[in-house]
């Protein structure tokens, strides 16, 4: 099973291949995508981004997890959250939202076990 390609972002809304509607901010693994709603998990955007926040994605057995912290890198990622996903042998990348998409397409499309949380705004 192969990660969605990302196939529009800007500000406030992303679109993901084979998804019915655009997103806000989502999660993408190996066969799969769905909306990224902090209030799920309490997120916001100091301290940022929780493990309970990307452990879906991991929970699906990608093997990289890429983070994007949005367009001008408002969310923070904390080292507690990095040290915890690398615990689980999962490497990851902590990019500017439009990096991050950059990097993940590339990936997908070599046939990479990736996954990602993304945030559009701020």
């Amino acid at each position: 099973m192969s990660s969605p390609e990302i196939v529009s972002l800007s500000w406030g809304r992303m679109a993901v291949k084979g998804a019915p509607s655009p997103y806000k901010d989502c999660k993408v693994w190996p066969g799969g995508s769905r909306a990224w709603d902090w209030r799920e998990t309490g997120t916001e955007h100091r301290p940022g981004v929780q493990v309970a926040d990307v452990q879906e994605v991991l929970d699906k057995g990608v093997d990289l997890l890429l983070i994007g912290r949005g367009m001008n890198m408002a969310l923070q990622v904390p080292p507690s959250t990095v040290e915890r996903v690398t615990a689980t042998g999962v490497q990851v990348r902590v990019l500017q939202t439009e990096a991050a998409v950059a990097e993940y397409n590339r990936l997908a499309r070599g046939g990479a076990n990736v996954g990602g949380v993304f945030h559009s705004t701020c």
